[in-house]
């Protein structure tokens, strides 16, 4: 049995898979917020029980919002700020008494659309999670692209390119840094930009904002669609994946991946744009399946 995790930081969830792919169990809990040794316990806690209502042991893949950083086997580059700095892979193996496989959530996203989703028959897969945030990873063959400095695939934290005027120097983002692509095309990101054309705070979310289907709505969307286009047409010009598979929230608009394929096409420097944009086949499971195909 192959056992993934998906440390998020909202909940920490579990997926047991047999060898070809089919879910045996699913679990989640809350995510201990701010407890780094209570999220040790949960993640403990929640493999023994898979194994105990599966009767089987499982191999471990674990999925986290950061990276292992090479230098020296901590956690860097979190959202979930307390797991930063923490030899979390020595620790986990230490409470499960098994190897584990670390390896940054959306590099788990790619692997499980490259495996038997999206990108099934596609060697080079590019994954981008547009949801609160922006996650991207590669997997190649089948397996994430983790890269010298263990960041490879982050687009998210790169800038937008091609800026308009009033688009500089862009928002402030987590990193520190202003510009990212994660402020401009993350579901916040879009949310933001409509506020900012209404001239006013909104509680509505991304998906009520696009049910409005008003000129602001509108407008929203239209800058939303040019942004993602300009950040992805860099992606195709830098590695020209075999195709791009959209996760998170903001890929449940139905006409997203057709309109960013026609946006796309100015900002690549080629005659032809032949990329097929997917949406995930596993929807919000890729994460979770990824991390078990780490194995």
């Amino acid at each position: 049995m192959r056992l993934g995790i998906d440390w998020g930081g909202t909940k920490l969830e579990i997926i047991g898979m047999d060898g070809e792919g089919a879910t045996l169990l699913r679990e989640r809990v809350a995510t201990p917020k701010g407890d780094y040794a209570a999220c040790i316990e949960a993640v403990k806690a929640l493999v023994l029980s898979a194994e105990t209502k599966t009767g089987q042991a499982g191999t471990v893949g674990v999925g986290i919002p950061g990276t292992l950083s090479p230098a020296t086997g901590l956690v860097k580059n979190a959202n979930s700020v307390w797991i930063n700095g923490k030899p979390l892979k020595r620790d986990l193996e230490t409470a499960l008494g098994r190897a584990v496989r670390i390896q940054n959530d959306a590099n788990c996203f790619a692997v499980s659309e490259a495996v038997d989703g999206a990108g099934d028959g596609f060697r080079v897969v590019a994954g981008i999670i547009l949801g609160t945030g922006c996650g991207s990873g590669i997997a190649i063959d089948g397996k994430a692209l983790h890269g010298l400095n263990g960041i490879a695939g982050e687009f998210g934290h790169t800038p937008l390119p091609y800026m308009r005027v009033d688009e500089y120097p862009g928002g402030l983002c987590w990193c520190g840094k202003r510009g990212c692509l994660e402020t401009w095309i993350s579901g916040t990101g879009f949310e933001r930009d409509y506020e900012t054309l209404i001239g006013q705070p909104s509680p509505l979310s991304a998906m009520d904002i696009l049910a409005l289907d008003d000129p602001f709505s509108r407008k929203a969307y239209a800058n939303y669609v040019d942004r993602l286009a300009r950040g992805l047409s860099q992606l195709v010009n830098m590695m020209d994946p075999d195709i791009i598979v959209l996760g998170g929230g903001m890929s449940n608009v139905a006409s997203l991946c057709e309109d960013v394929e026609a946006a796309i096409v100015p900002f690549v420097f080629s005659d032809v744009f032949r990329t097929p944009v997917r949406v995930a086949r596993h929807g919000d499971s890729s994460g979770v399946r990824g991390a078990a195909w780490l194995w």
